[in-house]
């Protein structure tokens, strides 16, 4: 019997460990006290401790004393007066298809789940000329994993450039003005994952444009609202505009770094649809994927999601609590450049590191020297150079700095 098994499994490959997480188990074994973390994509206070939102930590504490709250099955297409005020805040409480009721909204499993939830409707579902996803070279890596995964092929677009450690913008709208009509772009809302390169609102002005000319469909990642720049508003703006410029869309929410919920999995999917009949067709079809995937999503983060953003104070609350993860990282890129440049007069120009925006950034070094300082330095970055501004801090700053000018200048 055993003999029979371990033949009908023999095929099975065995899969490579995720480069993140692999990269985290390296950190927790290392021994060496100056390591520092930077592969991450989670917020870190500045003694590098996990932080739970103080609004977080509140409605928590109402919820527990909640006598009606219970544990029974959500509606399948979630929580809804969470989706309902999820779809608010990023589309804007005002927002046209709000008030035509022209959105349909999906709680999904965070940010993940709502990707894979809206390539699945695509691949079932929309018109396509060629069946086929472009997404932005580099992306999140689980991007390149979600399409294939329900028949979706992908392609990539230039986006990052790196003699100019920017955005390739020219050959990005090549690529729009050329790939074939009705086309699927992903499009990073805010804060660029891995690159930390938005484009400026003008650039998103031609994007539309393009997308426009070409009938392309807009695919919104939406993972750092709020937290890219402290602003919900501001970085909701691409969003809008391409609401407000009618140009096809959907977009995935995610509540893991904003909310700094990361293990309670909340996001949702909100897809635009040109009128209420049809938002109604696309729910239907919708519910019915969410029911053969999950049943019913998990009720705990969408409870505190809710009562965060349909209490006003609660509310105010947590825009305080996204000034200060933000405003954080914003400081320790400007003192990451003050280091480089007025102290230790690295060789290049350093300039990237304060107008990239968000959690992460490209220093623009290369594999080779960043496998050096993982070897040599015991700080753990991703082989593109691509190293997470929370896990800096007052003090280890100084160390990554001065080991950053040693491998760019050839010493470490």
């Amino acid at each position: 019997m055993a003999r029979r098994l371990k033949q009908r499994w023999e095929a099975v490959p065995l899969a490579p460990p995720d480069s993140i997480f692999k990269l985290t188990a390296s950190y927790k074994a290392d021994t060496h006290p100056d390591k520092i973390n930077l592969g991450v994509g989670a917020y870190r206070d500045d003694d590098s401790k996990p932080w739970v939102l103080p609004v977080v930590k509140k409605a928590t504490e109402i919820l527990l004393n909640d006598p009606t709250v219970d544990h029974e099955y959500l509606p399948i297409t979630g929580l809804p007066e969470y989706t309902s005020a999820a779809a608010r805040l990023v589309f804007g409480k005002d927002s046209p298809v709000i008030k035509e009721g022209r959105v349909t909204s999906v709680q999904t499993i965070s940010g993940t789940g709502a990707n894979h939830l809206g390539a699945l409707f695509l691949s079932k579902f929309y018109g396509w000329n060629e069946k086929r996803a472009y997404l932005s070279d580099p992306t999140w890596v689980n991007h390149h994993a979600i399409f294939p995964q329900v028949g979706i092929p992908v392609s990539t677009y230039p986006y990052y450039d790196a003699q100019t450690i920017g955005l390739a913008f020219p050959a990005f709208l090549e690529t729009l003005k050329n790939a074939p009509a009705r086309s699927v772009f992903l499009l990073h809302a805010c804060a660029h994952n891995p690159t930390g390169v938005d484009p400026t609102r003008e650039q998103w002005g031609a994007i539309a444009d393009a997308m426009l000319e070409k009938g392309h469909f807009a695919f919104f990642d939406s993972a750092y609202q709020g937290f890219a720049s402290g602003d919900l508003e501001g970085d909701a703006w691409a969003v809008r505009e391409f609401v407000r410029r009618e140009v096809p869309l959907l977009v995935c929410q995610s509540f893991a770094k904003n909310a700094g919920l990361y293990g309670e999995r909340v996001g949702a999917l909100h897809v635009v649809s040109p009128s209420k009949e049809a938002a109604d067709r696309i729910k239907s079809q919708l519910s019915v994927l969410a029911r053969a995937e999950i049943s019913n999503p998990p009720a705990h983060g969408a409870r505190l999601v809710s009562l965060i953003l349909n209490d006003d104070a609660l509310f105010e609350e947590w825009k305080r609590d996204i000034r200060t993860m933000a405003g954080r990282i914003i400081d320790m890129r400007k003192e990451l450049h003050r280091l480089l440049t007025e102290e230790l007069k690295t060789p290049g120009s350093w300039d990237h590191i304060v107008n990239q925006i968000g959690m992460f950034s490209f220093t623009g070094i290369g594999p080779a020297q960043s496998q050096a300082l993982v070897e040599k330095a015991h700080i753990y970055l991703t082989s593109n150079g691509r190293i997470s501004m929370a896990g800096l801090n007052s003090h280890n700053i100084r160390y990554f700095a001065s080991q950053l000018d040693k491998v760019v200048r050839g010493e470490l």
